[in-house]
């Protein structure tokens, strides 16, 4: 009688808590960058069963282990990429390669995937309320908005030109060519890590690790795109309702069990 108490408690704690993480995941749905999560249940290895067929008992069969108390094991992230949303926003950038960008914290750096930046009061690249992005010199400032990004991540604005010289040659091209000058304003640094399982998710969709961080020296960034979460709605809607069910059904009957142990201990002390 006292397992099933057990039993019942434990699976409703296990549900509680994989709603709780569905319920993020669906509140992250429109987050860029974010990583839904996955919590993975597991039980105690308590009881062994035994094949005692034979006529004599005295030497039992081990065939197995089993448990009827289940309990929630660990969170799992999914790094699968998300699709991409074309915002045509400047400040915008999208990983569509293995790797994360960089972020100046009071914490130390962190990574993530949302790459909807903006530029602070002093003029650098930054995520909202979390810190400044840095690229491969340190933080990126943007000194002219009308810059351009490539595939690689080099933040460059082309030179225009101001006026002529004597000779009719505008300032800002090159004199051999005519191809216009072009200063760099920074190249975003984008790392990897060899092992995900080491990586700490924290708010923000950021991540912290002890590992180092592997430099991508060619990394793919779709500018005026934002990676979105890759949360499907339909899913975590299927599993809310699973472990919702599973919540009610498992209450109603620890509601019957404490109905007939309350009805057990009258009647017995009645004798």
């Amino acid at each position: 009688m006292y397992q099933g108490f057990y039993n019942l408690t434990s699976g409703m704690l296990t549900q509680s808590r994989n709603l709780n993480v569905i319920s993020n995941n669906m509140v992250n749905i429109q987050t860029p960058g974010y990583k839904k999560d996955k919590m993975v249940s597991t039980t105690f290895q308590e009881e062994m069963l035994y094949r005692t067929g034979r006529r004599y008992k005295d030497n039992p069969e081990p065939i197995a282990t089993t448990s009827k108390i289940r309990s929630a094991d660990r969170t799992y992230v999914s790094y699968e990429q998300g699709s991409f949303d074309m915002t045509e926003g400047t400040l915008d950038f999208a990983l569509s390669s293995p790797g994360f960008f960089c972020i100046e914290t009071p914490q130390g750096v962190r990574y993530t995937r949302n790459g909807s930046f903006q530029v602070d009061d002093e003029g650098y690249l930054s995520l909202n309320n979390v810190g400044r992005v840095l690229g491969k010199d340190g933080p990126i400032a943007i000194t002219n908005e009308n810059f351009a990004v490539s595939n690689q991540g080099v933040i460059s604005v082309r030179i225009q030109p101001e006026a002529s010289d004597e000779d009719g040659d505008d300032y800002g091209y090159d004199d051999e060519d005519g191809e216009p000058q072009v200063e760099i304003l920074g190249t975003l640094r984008i790392v990897d890590f060899a092992d995900y399982e080491q990586l700490h998710k924290e708010d923000y969709g950021l991540f912290s690790t002890g590992q180092a961080p592997q430099e991508q020296e060619l990394p793919s960034i779709q500018w005026q795109a934002l990676e979105k979460s890759n949360v499907d709605m339909v899913e975590e809607m299927t599993s809310m309702m699973t472990s919702q069910r599973a919540l009610q059904s498992a209450a109603q009957v620890l509601k019957m069990y404490d109905q007939i142990m309350s009805k057990a201990v009258t009647d017995v002390g009645r004798l």
